[in-house]
């Protein structure tokens, strides 16, 4: 499991394909971790691109942080790893507020990034999104342990399992992550956004309550197309080939 140093924490990423032209890196969501792409998202978009994936800081196998959840401090960390990795470059993918982040990050880094793919990013304002990822993501935790189990064909171990809910409740209750979040109300009215001009997908679950967020920053970046897609908040999980089919031939034509 490769850990390397950003902005002097530990991070743990993924690669897959290295050897490829372009990369394209993907951002999961709060209160999920990397795994929500590596079993069965990744390995297509692998088929023609490098792929790397990591957990944010406080997720998954990274470092612990009481602090820094905001959208600067999350896009400065990612523009770290892109240093780190040495990634002039990318396309590049979030979920969730993972999709907030990616945003965020072809608004202040707008040479890295290519093209930009947006999932379910929610409305920081609206508390009944933030509800929502909420929601999802105890539901995140029990298909991870089901696909762990389904893939690696080994039954997750309890002491495993109550690390991933431990991480959970730690991130919930101790650090800075909600109130960061709320902190970010008013980021999709940036008049930035308006102004953004990368080729944008936005990806929305045809019954999830983010879709309104999803036609309002269609209408905003006038370089973006959404495509509505069967399921919930949690298409990634719901529907992982179709989203790495539709990422794949986006990054690609």
């Amino acid at each position: 499991m490769p850990v390397i140093k950003v902005n002097n924490r530990d991070v743990h990423i993924q690669e897959l394909n290295k050897g490829a032209a372009e990369t394209v890196l993907l951002v999961h969501g709060m209160f999920s971790n990397l795994s929500v792409y590596y079993f069965n998202i990744a390995p297509i978009l692998a088929e023609h691109f490098h792929v790397v994936m990591y957990d944010l800081k406080s997720h998954g196998m990274s470092e612990r942080t009481l602090h820094g959840y905001d959208l600067n401090s999350m896009t400065d960390d990612l523009n770290g790893l892109m240093e780190a990795l040495n990634l002039n470059t990318v396309h590049l993918a979030g979920y969730s507020f993972g999709g907030l982040i990616a945003l965020k990050m072809a608004l202040r880094f707008p040479d890295k990034v290519k093209k930009l793919v947006v999932i379910e990013a929610p409305d920081p304002k609206d508390e009944k999104a933030r509800g929502i990822i909420d929601d999802y993501s105890r539901e995140f935790l029990e298909h991870y342990v089901e696909n762990f189990t389904d893939t690696t064909k080994v039954k997750m171990g309890k002491r495993q399992m109550e690390r991933n809910h431990r991480m959970y409740e730690y991130l919930f209750y101790q650090t800075s992550i909600k109130s960061d979040m709320i902190a970010e109300k008013d980021f999709l009215d940036e008049p930035e956004i308006s102004l953004l001009n990368k080729d944008t997908l936005l990806l929305y679950g045809a019954d999830s309550n983010c879709l309104e967020t999803g036609k309002e920053l269609n209408e905003k970046i006038k370089t973006s197309e959404l495509t509505p897609v069967p399921g919930d908040h949690n298409i990634p999980i719901q529907e992982p080939v179709l989203i790495a089919n539709m990422i794949n031939t986006f990054f690609r034509n």
